[in-house]
């Protein structure tokens, strides 16, 4: 049997320590180590690699901190179209959904249309006319409403085109009086210890339970004041999320036309497949050499078959977890945060 692993993220991006009080940072830290420790739940009772990342995903979705489902960044429009995926290493099942505008929770979506189709992308529409017939909850578009992700929406509109939601913060933190400023710090500034007008938001999972199988999903919320139609990497397979357990399970954040130009997620496993690197070299190689050749800034977690985890990003920031069977969870967010991430 192995020690199962969970890893998650929060998305990748500009680091603003400065406009974040010790207590809001805290919160962040325990948000992070409370759905990582749902995940161990699942895995630790002997639930599949897939139910796990299934339900730390469905928790970042309802998690007001981040940017998927209730959270989500506006469209200019100023509407909210999310995209959610999902795989399974066992088989190389996958499910997705693109442009949704209703589904409470985008990732249980993706999951249906895995189980329950023989599809494994839809959008729009037809993609929440056949999650409302397979029992996925809907909810009215206020649903995904935060105060300060229109703050933030409000802020970038008309200024700068569309923003990754971790790079959309230090241009308003820069608007409002910069590191020594303090105007807005009791107004509408949004405090997070990632820019949040600066912070690729996406969100996702990789697991790997005791039976060795491996399973990864993404969810995103999109960029602000994105183009409506716009479809990132996050559930494109291969892009923005995979999983085999002949190699590993891979999740992405971060400038996703770049990961998707160069299937980040599935050149990660490809790097291990044909080439024989390790998890570490090949997501170090994608992060670190491949994406920025193209413009490609964020990060991505990983995970192999056996237990081996890596955390590579190329931004000042992102947020980050584990956990190892019984073990605490390790929470990160910063750069020169670097917690253990050796293998079992």
């Amino acid at each position: 049997m192995n020690t199962p692993v969970i890893a998650i993220h929060g998305g990748a991006g500009t680091i603003s320590r400065h406009s974040l009080s010790a207590e809001e940072e805290a919160g962040y830290h325990q948000a992070l180590a409370d759905i990582v420790a749902a995940g161990q739940a699942v895995l630790n009772a002997g639930g599949s690699a897939l139910a796990a990342v299934t339900e730390a995903v469905r928790l970042l979705e309802d998690c007001p901190l981040f940017n998927a489902g209730h959270g989500a960044v506006y469209t200019s429009e100023g509407k909210h179209e999310l995209d959610a995926s999902v795989m399974s290493g066992i088989d190389l099942a996958a499910g997705a959904v693109a442009c949704v505008t209703h589904i409470r929770n985008p990732v249980l979506a993706a999951r249906a249309v895995m189980e329950q189709s023989e599809h494994v992308l839809l959008v729009g529409q037809g993609a929440e006319s056949f999650a409302a017939r397979h029992g996925v909850e809907m909810v009215e578009p206020g649903y995904f409403h935060t105060d300060a992700r229109h703050q933030q929406w409000l802020r970038v509109r008309g200024q700068a085109g569309a923003m990754l939601d971790h790079d959309a913060a230090s241009f308003a933190f820069a608007r409002q009086g910069g590191e020594g400023g303090h105007e807005g710090r009791e107004g509408d500034q949004e405090k997070a210890p990632l820019d949040p007008d600066n912070k690729f938001g996406t969100v996702g999972a990789v697991a790997l339970d005791k039976f060795g199988n491996l399973a990864a999903a993404t969810s995103t919320g999109g960029i602000t004041n994105k183009q409506p139609g716009r479809v990132g990497d996050s559930p494109l397979i291969g892009a923005g999320c995979y999983a085999s357990n002949s190699t590993a399970a891979v999740s992405a954040t971060g400038t996703g036309e770049a990961f998707m130009r160069a299937a980040a997620c599935y050149d990660v496993v490809a790097r291990m497949a044909y080439a024989g690197d390790t998890l570490q070299q090949a997501t170090d190689k994608v992060v670190f050499q491949l994406l920025p050749m193209i413009g490609g800034r964020g990060g991505l977690i990983a995970l192999d078959a056996q237990g081996n985890l890596a955390l590579p990003f190329n931004t000042e920031g992102m947020y980050r977890a584990y956990g190892r069977g019984e073990l605490a969870p390790v929470t990160a967010i910063y750069q020169s945060e670097q917690p253990e991430q050796s293998g079992c």
